[in-house]
């Protein structure tokens, strides 16, 4: 069996090592460590994020940049919108909802209405007027919601024949951003009311 801890024969050894000349060294860098075969590829400079700042940023400038990070973020998804916003059929859904008064824009403001006239305290004339228009919000959020999925539907299956999409799912998406305050809606609007769709 042979020895783990043997010496290397001087042939092996001999071969090895290489001469090198007084001129060869001379023109070898400091760090120089002889290639093994070919050459280490260079690692490729586009598309590497450029190198950061030399000196560490104060609390001020850290908080500062964070702030326009967090801007130029809520800029883009402002325009943009995110992932569920992507798609024909979803901006086709915007636009539809975008070029119409909703009722259910003033949902929300007429619920804080029944919040506070609903209350114990007010008078009972008070409270059924209150009731009266929460079941009315409702009602009219109702109607206009089924009458937004109905033009929808027909626009997508004129438009798009083929879809892959949902139809469930582009009903409540255009249903959640009727119910949301026109300036509030990301991505922002990219038609007037009125316009025709």
């Amino acid at each position: 069996m042979p020895s783990l801890f043997r010496r290397k024969s001087t042939d092996l050894v001999d071969e090895a090592v290489s001469q090198v000349t007084p001129e060869e060294s001379a023109e070898r860098a400091r760090g120089y460590t002889p290639a093994k075969g070919r050459e280490t590829p260079k690692r490729p400079t586009v598309g590497r994020r450029p190198a950061g700042p030399t000196r560490p940023l104060s609390k001020e400038e850290e908080r500062e940049r964070r702030r326009k990070l967090r801007a130029e973020s809520a800029a883009e998804f402002r325009r943009e919108g995110g992932p569920r916003d992507r798609g024909p059929e979803r901006l086709l859904a915007r636009n539809v909802v975008d070029s119409r008064r909703t009722v259910g824009t003033w949902f929300f403001g007429g619920a804080l209405i029944v919040l506070i006239g609903s209350n114990a305290a007010m008078p009972p004339v008070v409270r059924l007027v209150s009731n009266l228009l929460w079941g009315a919000l409702a009602l009219g959020v109702v109607i206009d919601s089924l009458l937004i999925c109905r033009k929808i539907g027909k626009l997508v299956r004129e438009r798009f024949p083929k879809t892959d999409q949902r139809m469930g799912s582009l009903y409540l998406y255009a249903v959640m951003r009727s119910i949301t305050f026109r300036r509030m809606r990301a991505p922002a609007p990219q038609v007037n009311l009125g316009d025709k769709v």
